[in-house]
């Protein structure tokens, strides 16, 4: 009967553990679920009665109230203020893009000039 599983095509693991392995596989499986569905079945001891939540009322939350005494962080700094913008030409550097072609075209022509190979080889 070895000799039978052997040319049936069936992988050395079958031979070795045989159906058995996969009863465990599905009793484990079925105590899964059982234990699920016994979970389940567990919730329905609370009541099924709406619970209505009521929130507490904050009036004062938008009303309008006087600011603060205002609190300086870094008391040893200076106080600076700038009003206004610069726009960003006045600022930044001027940097000047190459376009795209000339930069093909100069790859181009340095892949051109590039030494060649001395000799070809031919199969």
């Amino acid at each position: 009967m070895a000799v039978a599983s052997q040319k049936a095509g069936t992988s050395s693991w079958v031979r070795k553990w045989g159906v058995g392995a996969m009863k465990l596989t599905l009793g484990v499986l079925f105590w899964l679920c059982a234990s699920a569905a016994f979970g389940q079945a567990g919730a329905s001891a609370l009541s099924a009665q709406p619970i209505v939540i009521q929130m507490q009322s904050h009036p004062e939350h938008a009303s309008y109230t006087p600011l603060g005494q205002e609190q300086y962080l870094s008391e040893k700094s200076t106080y600076t203020f700038g009003h206004g913008e610069r726009p960003l030409w006045e600022v930044a550097p001027v940097r000047t893009e190459v376009p795209l072609g000339d930069v093909a075209r100069a790859l181009r022509e340095e892949h051109l000039k590039a030494r060649k190979a001395e000799f070809f080889r031919e199969n």
